[in-house]
């Protein structure tokens, strides 16, 4: 899994840990509702990168879990099996093809804006302008247009189903396109902790920055 397509899926989990000001566009007012009551949450998921010329080029499942503040995991179970762990201020990425671990700080490098999210003290309103999307199929669509100029995204689309969550998008500043629609989605259920250790195979590669 390459660093920039990483930088995507930390970018949406802490955009999930961020706080909800107040607006009163009925959809965005939707979407703060939900981050403000969505202390944890388990989901499947589908993940498609799409290329500058707007072709999928790769697509890949698997299972997410989050738990404010600070957690979250990323398994995913094919085509190929990787891991993304994140908890107390720390990433573990472990590639199971390779062996080989990479533990990160998850902090301002991760970039500026996702990463101050994570401490849930910051109101969307100070760091994005969000306009609504209307309605495509069974989703209500809200755009979110970071404020901060160096930011290493062009923009998120959010997707509420139902008032829950079901779909991202993600644009970076190459012109490349992470989609991620879940399914499955279960908020607030009880979450093992176990579920955020990451403990290094024995005989991986273990690497730290």
């Amino acid at each position: 899994m390459n660093k920039v397509n990483v930088f995507r899926l930390i970018c949406v989990a802490l955009f999930l840990f961020s706080s909800a000001g107040y607006s009163a566009d009925e959809p965005v007012k939707k979407l703060q509702a939900f981050l403000k009551t969505s202390k944890s949450l388990t989901a499947d998921f589908k993940q498609v990168l799409i290329n500058e010329a707007g072709d999928p080029y790769q697509t890949s499942y698997g299972v997410f879990y989050l738990q404010r503040p600070g957690k979250f995991r990323w398994d995913y179970l094919k085509p190929f099996q990787q891991q993304i762990v994140s908890k107390s201020g720390k990433v573990w990425f472990y590639d199971t093809d390779l062996e080989q671990v990479t533990i990160k700080k998850l902090d301002e490098s991760v970039g500026s804006t996702p990463a101050l999210l994570l401490s849930g003290d910051i109101s969307l309103e100070d760091n994005f302008t969000m306009e609504s999307q209307g309605v495509d199929g069974d989703m209500q669509w809200i755009k979110l247009l970071p404020k901060n100029q160096e930011s290493s995204f062009k923009y998120i689309l959010i997707g509420l189903n139902r008032g829950s969550l079901g779909g991202m998008e993600l644009s970076d500043n190459f012109g490349m396109l992470t989609r991620i629609y879940f399914s499955n989605v279960l908020l607030n259920p009880p979450i093992k902790p176990t579920v955020f250790e990451f403990q290094a195979p024995k005989g991986a590669d273990v690497f730290s920055d």
